[in-house]
């Protein structure tokens, strides 16, 4: 049953390496390259939108393995998707740095 008081993301809007027609929805400079769902999950659950995180396929490329987050509605989607790369940004960041700091304590 459809829940009308959430939102859906799929990673696909995120990925840096899908084009606007294959499902992107933000522009290439708030994009990461190959989001994961914990990612995902992460940056939504420090925006506090109660995430709902989901493996499945995106219907328009069903061959690739992917997923989705169900969030509550906060505001319009593309503001909500917007909130969202910002802050898988700095994930994704805070994830890079920390192996980093790993690699040099050989």
């Amino acid at each position: 049953m459809k829940s009308y008081d959430r939102q859906v993301v799929w990673l696909e809007y995120l990925d840096s390496e899908r084009k606007r027609n294959e499902g992107r929805r933000v522009p290439l400079n708030s994009c990461i390259k190959a989001p994961s769902l914990d990612e995902l999950t992460l940056a939504c659950s420090r925006l506090k939108l109660d995430p709902e995180p989901q493996p499945a396929r995106y219907p328009s490329n069903v061959s690739r393995a992917s997923g989705f987050v169900s969030v509550k509605k906060a505001t319009k989607k593309h503001d909500t998707v917007m909130m969202i790369a910002r802050e898988l940004s700095k994930v994704r960041g805070e994830k890079t740095a920390e192996q980093g700091r790993f690699k040099g304590k050989s």
